[in-house]
């Protein structure tokens, strides 16, 4: 899709900055990554003129290969697989780093860089000040010298003071220096509405960045998808934002313990229907899977998709289930003006038009500051009441 089409795409095995004796040994690391990427992930992502293009779901990334992959596996919370990434990753490659308030020897505000200052040592796992448009721009620097910095937003909203870096350097300097740097980083962090922690700790970032061209966006909902998300995202040769949401951090699951990469640009297929496909990501899946209990219940047979790529969207998995069902629900804690599911209506009105039996339906956050009051705040956020009323609406 035109998303797609402003990532640039570059060969994992590209040699990095550095003498040449450290070079070669980087070009090693490097070709030793391609094996593992592609023997994880399958065929990935098929690159065809320079344009990414989401593949399918392969078998191991499907619901049925998760499963029977993850039967001799061991049980971890999702900051907990976030975290086992990070590990991996930083020692199979010395040049993956990270930056953050509070990264190192404290842990991260949520843990998921726990124990990794004593493991990797204090210049890898960087304490920075409060000072997000800083660190931001260092970590976009180092991407250009060859580093792979994971940049850990202290909460989401944080990373509005770094919305420069992140909008005119890391978005577009592989386009505005004509090829000659590229960007490999991640930004991280906690977001969404969570309990009570008030509307500047309570943002949601996917509207802000979505319209950054050059910006790759993934969502993490599992602790199986967050783990594969992370690993593949700081392996990826383009800017990476992952979406990680405050209220999801002590899902628990059964995660496998061999290695394994995930896809960046594919859907998840959570459940398999036949009357209505609803589109959602990250906490917003639980509330559909909630409300699909109903449904199922009440008579329907909803088909459940987690998108995980806000950028660019996993249009063939979806299209597939659309020509199925011929019915769209869209479910998302975003704002409803300007959000991930108002691109995503837009998306599939101009592909999937003439598949559709009835209007596209879309539920949003209400356009309001998130307000303090628990009930007021779970008022601004869809429930699974409001889906299951729009999905009898859909079917009618």
């Amino acid at each position: 899709m035109a998303a797609a089409s402003s990532l640039h795409a570059a060969p994992l095995a590209t040699p990095r900055v550095g003498s040449s004796s450290a070079a070669a040994g980087h070009r090693s690391a490097s070709a030793a990554r391609s094996v593992r990427v592609a023997a994880a992930a399958g065929s990935g992502a098929a690159r065809a003129g320079g344009r990414m293009v989401a593949r399918a779901a392969s078998k191991a990334d499907s619901p049925a290969g998760a499963a029977s992959s993850k039967s001799d596996g061991h049980e971890v919370l999702l900051f907990e697989a976030l975290r086992e990434a990070l590990i991996e990753e930083m020692k199979e490659d010395p040049t993956v780093c990270v930056f953050g308030e509070d990264v190192g020897h404290y842990g991260g505000s949520y843990k998921v860089t726990k124990g990794l200052a004593d493991m990797f040592g204090d210049l890898r796992v960087l304490d920075t000040p409060i000072a997000e448009n800083s660190f931001t721009g260092m970590g976009v620097g180092a991407a250009m010298k060859g580093l792979r910095p994971v940049v850990e937003g202290m909460n989401m909203g944080f990373l509005l003071l770094a919305y420069n870096q992140i909008s005119n350097n890391c978005g577009m300097l592989h386009y505005t220096s004509g090829g000659q740097f590229k960007i490999p980083i991640v930004i991280r962090g906690p977001g969404g509405v969570g309990r009570q922690l008030g509307a500047e700790h309570s943002q949601r970032l996917e509207s802000y960045f979505q319209s950054i061209p050059g910006l790759q966006m993934v969502a993490c909902s599992t602790p199986y998808n967050a783990k594969g998300l992370m690993k593949a995202a700081i392996r990826s040769e383009n800017p990476v934002v992952l979406f990680e949401h405050v209220l999801l951090y002590n899902l628990k699951e059964k995660i496998p313990d061999e290695e394994y990469v995930l896809c960046l640009e594919e859907a998840e297929m959570v459940r398999p229907g036949e009357h209505v496909t609803i589109l959602t990501y990250s906490r917003m899946r639980y509330h559909v899977m909630q409300a699909a209990k109903t449904l199922v219940n009440k008579g329907y047979d909803p088909e459940v998709i987690d998108i995980r790529s806000l950028k660019p969207f996993d249009l063939h998995t979806i299209g597939n289930s659309i020509k199925k069902t011929h019915r769209v629900l869209i479910v998302e804690e975003c704002m409803r003006t300007g959000g991930i599911g108002a691109s995503l209506r837009s998306a599939i009105i101009d592909n999937f038009w003439d598949y559709l039996d009835a209007p596209i339906m879309c539920l949003s956050s209400q356009d309001v500051p998130t307000p303090y009051a628990a009930p007021l705040e779970d008022a601004t956020v869809v429930q699974p009441a409001q889906i299951v009323a729009a999905v009898e609406q859909i079917c009618q």
